[in-house]
């Protein structure tokens, strides 16, 4: 798809190079390349866009899962301090 691109832009370009003015070459550029062009790309990335918000979604479950895991065993380690720390003040 790069290279259709490409050559539309070429053959957008040297039909904005023969315009009479250079708003009527800028237009011509805009309206017969960019717009397009943009709308084309913003079509077709819809499955990149879908797999991009899918890793993101993935990534931040998967750091939520890792920070839950730290969370519980910074829970687990107090409470065997605290079950050690008891067990030692009822030997004495």
């Amino acid at each position: 798809m790069w290279i259709v691109a490409i050559g539309w832009s070429y053959v957008v370009i040297l039909m904005a190079a023969t315009e009479t003015s250079f708003i009527a070459g800028l237009m011509t550029f805009l309206l017969y390349c960019m717009i397009p062009l943009s709308i084309l790309f913003y079509i077709t990335g819809g499955k990149r866009r879908q797999a991009h918000r899918a890793l993101r979604a993935a990534t931040v479950a998967r750091q939520a899962a890792e920070a839950s895991a730290a969370d519980g065993a910074a829970v687990a380690e107090n409470a065997q301090a605290t079950t050690d720390d008891a067990t030692k003040a009822k030997k004495y």
